[in-house]
């Protein structure tokens, strides 16, 4: 039996409403995206929480433009909306836009004009402003405020025609001038706006705000239960109001808020966005250092991996920062799983085997993905020489170092043992060639017992004669900084990492030279690498998609321990050294430890634990510690996800008893 994911806010929110005797079959979501740009990582959490909404609940999910605005919309945006959405493997019921209903909200102002509601106002932007007043301060009235509905009608339906010009006239709301909410305080319904839509055309040249579309769209739709982003919030009497003269009838839609994804080096302003693509910082919207879907897609992130990302940070009423390495971590998990494996030499240096035939080659057999025994097996040409990485060998090395040194051993990948006995070096003193014997019983899989001797390192090679040339391009965090907008006097771009690309030339097995755009693989020892559309000509292209391990956060923790006095460790880093030595401390001080991992758990929430899941085997104390914090969690109310589950169920079967009985304590 599949055990159920604990369920978010929102979810709880439909339930009660369901409870208090919502039909099920009036359950309706929608995503509303403005096509005036591409969609980026923020926006795949709002498309996740409704689309999976529909899942969960067998519910219709629209997809609605919010096109507006015709002065930044596009149809091409429609388009790469709708690109992303499907590529993220959700389907829609709906495709519908505000557009859709610019006769109905046309009849609807002139409902509340005739009623009294409304009036055409021909002062500036500026001295509307300036009658908002303040938080603190109620507004003044509009000199237009009392205008006769016959007089407000008539000037209503000139904007319509075209007889004024941008600017000369809007029509407002008569809200409340005196409410805390400035919102209220006679918001503008409708603007002149003498531009081409991309759908309408000329038809029109007044538009609807924001406000005055979205309510009344989700009503039209008859959608249930409308989800925006924390800043909205202050919307939502707006909303209310409006649908109080408007719905009469049917489902009156309900807006609910939750926090926008905020992750750490990043920046998802759709115009600080553009500025980089316009200052040329980047090379387009889907430049694979951007954060658009388009982008990431390119970089070679996965829809899995993004639907897991979503699903891991999860939907919380306060705004946090998320941590880039968790998206790093989502994808690194999916594509170990899914990636072919293939040797390249990135950085090379040429080693020969004395003792192997020159001019001999050798067909050997590796596996295509050892986490996928469905996906085979392959043949890799192997002869006398080959490239490795230069980092894999050192004339000189102290017995820290495991890999190739004179006079040591290491196994070549999936091939035979070598030992380095010289080398050739050129006039400046730099190696040249490494020149090693191999040991010819040892190869990999033949089952001879020279093949099962252990040496302390295994390095990946290409073959010389058989190597071919392929482009890579490396990719880095796009900013230097963790907030790089957080200090609003310093320019964002001024935090740039200047070390964010670079491209490179590398020697790669045969099978990555036939590989098509798209293609995903593991290049073994160096990270993920996905097949690039610019790839032509036999020369293939190939974008770093993240590399087999974290290493951003060391990186950046060395020049500030250089700097600055050590900080505290973190919750996290806490945990697992305490969860390090758990296993080698007496009873007494075990149950100490437990005592304080379980008091560290308030400061771990459960998407900075999640990397944690998949701890190996072997680290039996990390795991305890793990468990121990589940279950510190579900004594505050926090659930359990599917992953936590999974890892509770493995550790209660595993053959430590000490984990068992932690992992016991947790309800499932």
């Amino acid at each position: 039996m599949q055990e159920k994911k604990a369920k978010n806010f929102v979810e709880h929110i439909i339930d009660e409403d369901l409870a208090s005797g919502l039909d099920p079959s009036l359950l309706r979501f929608r995503f509303p995206p403005e096509p005036n740009g591409y969609l980026h990582i923020g926006h795949v959490k709002a498309i996740c929480l409704n689309f999976e909404l529909g899942k969960a609940y067998d519910a219709p999910v629209n997809l609605r433009f919010d096109d507006t605005n015709p002065e930044k919309e596009e149809q091409y945006f429609v388009d790469a909306i709708k690109e992303d959405i499907a590529w993220l493997g959700y389907a829609w019921d709906k495709e519908c836009y505000a557009s859709d209903y610019f006769d109905q909200l046309h009849a609807w102002a002139v409902k509340l004009i005739n009623e009294g509601h409304a009036y055409v106002d021909s002062q500036t932007p500026e001295e509307i402003a300036a009658q908002k007043g303040t938080p603190t301060v109620a507004g003044s009235a509009s000199p237009y405020r009392n205008q006769d509905p016959k007089e407000a009608s008539r000037l209503f339906e000139e904007m319509k025609a075209g007889q004024h010009q941008e600017g000369a006239y809007v029509l407002r709301f008569k809200g409340d001038m005196a409410s805390p909410n400035m919102l209220l305080r006679d918001p503008i319904l409708y603007r002149i706006m003498h531009k081409a839509h991309h759908r309408t055309k000329d038809t029109w040249c007044i538009y609807p705000m924001y406000d005055w579309a979205h309510g009344q769209s989700d009503y039209i739709e008859q959608i249930s239960h409308s989800l925006c982003t924390l800043e909205f919030k202050p919307h939502r009497d707006l909303y209310d109001v409006f649908l109080n003269y408007l719905a009469n009838s049917g489902l009156r839609p309900k807006q609910r808020e939750f926090a926008r994804l905020n992750l750490n080096y990043t920046i998802t302003s759709k115009r600080k966005l553009q500025r980089l693509v316009e200052d040329g910082k980047v090379n387009g919207w889907d430049d694979p250092r951007m954060p658009t879907i388009c982008g990431l897609r390119r970089r070679g992130y996965t829809p899995a991996s993004l639907r897991k990302f979503a699903q891991i940070v999860g939907i919380a009423k306060r705004e946090n920062l998320i941590d880039a390495s968790l998206l790093e971590f989502c994808v690194r998990e999916d594509l170990n799983k899914t990636a072919t494996r293939a040797m390249a030499v990135l950085d090379p240096i040429k080693l020969v085997i004395s003792n192997y035939p020159e001019g001999q080659q050798e067909m050997l057999t590796t596996d295509n993905n050892p986490e996928d025994l469905s996906a085979g097996t392959r043949k890799i040409p192997f002869s006398n020489t080959l490239y490795i990485e230069k980092e894999d060998f050192r004339e000189e090395a102290s017995s820290a170092f495991f890999r190739l040194k004179i006079g040591g051993e290491v196994r070549l990948k999936s091939a035979y043992i070598i030992k380095a006995e010289s080398v050739e070096k050129d006039a400046a003193g730099n190696i040249q060639i490494v020149h090693c014997t191999y040991d010819p019983k040892s190869l990999s899989g033949s089952g001879r017992p020279e093949s099962q001797r252990k040496v302390k390192a295994t390095i990946h090679w290409v073959s010389v004669g058989d190597a071919k040339e392929i482009s890579v391009r490396q990719y880095d965090r796009l900013f230097k900084t963790s907030n790089p907008d957080g200090d609003k006097e310093v320019d964002f771009i001024t935090q740039l990492n200047p070390d964010s690309f670079f491209a490179q030339t590398a020697f790669a097995e045969p099978m990555l030279s036939v590989a098509k755009a798209g293609d995903r693989f593991q290049f073994q020892r160096l990270g993920y690498f996905f097949c690039d559309q610019d790839s032509k000509g036999g020369r293939n292209v190939f974008n770093k998609t993240v590399g087999l391990r974290d290493t951003w956060s060391k990186l950046q923790a060395k020049p500030q321990q250089q700097t600055q006095p050590l900080h505290a460790a973190s919750p996290l880093d806490m945990l697992r050294k305490l969860g390090k030595k758990f296993t080698s401390l007496n009873a007494e001080k075990q149950e100490a430890a437990a005592d304080q991992i379980a008091s560290l758990a308030k400061d771990i929430p459960a998407a900075v634990l999640a990397p944690l899941y998949n701890t190996a085997i072997k680290k039996t104390g990390t795991r305890i510690a793990v468990a121990i914090v589940l279950a510190a969690h579900q004594k505050t109310a926090v659930g359990l996800d599917p992953d936590a589950i999974d890892f509770i169920k493995k550790a209660r079967t595993d053959k430590n008893s000490l984990l068992i009985k932690y992992a016991q304590e947790v309800k499932l």
